[in-house]
């Protein structure tokens, strides 16, 4: 069984910095991509950055220069430090890992449970 465990969410003003964690536990072969995406309150889930084991990144156009994606592949934890939060970053924060389970031996997404993230004054 795998396990996306988020923290680090919260309430924070305008201008501000928060930094959210995603580990990822369980029978882990490997894990091909990790990321995190975001639902607002009526909008679809959306995807905010992801990274590849070799460190490669991609980011929406709305977060780029102001947020960065990271990962520890030791501890298959991955972690998105955001910057100049603005009041529309607020939404539900999701961590996914694309990954090969032991008792799924191929490829499958896999979600956590979300993290709420405000940005408000």
């Amino acid at each position: 069984q795998v396990q996306l465990v988020e923290s680090g969410g919260g309430l924070v003003q305008p201008g501000g910095s928060l930094r959210l964690s995603c580990a990822a536990s369980g029978s882990i072969l490997s894990i091909t991509t990790m990321g995190w995406y975001r639902q607002a309150p009526g909008k679809q889930r959306e995807l905010v950055a992801v990274i590849t084991g070799g460190g490669s990144t991609n980011y929406a156009d709305s977060v780029k220069g102001r947020f960065t994606i990271s990962r520890d592949n030791a501890k298959n934890t991955v972690y998105l430090q955001m910057s100049s939060l603005k009041p529309e970053d607020t939404a539900v924060y999701y961590c996914n890992a694309r990954l090969v389970a032991v008792t799924r031996l191929s490829e499958h997404d896999y979600w956590g449970q979300g993290t709420q993230v405000t940005v408000s004054s």
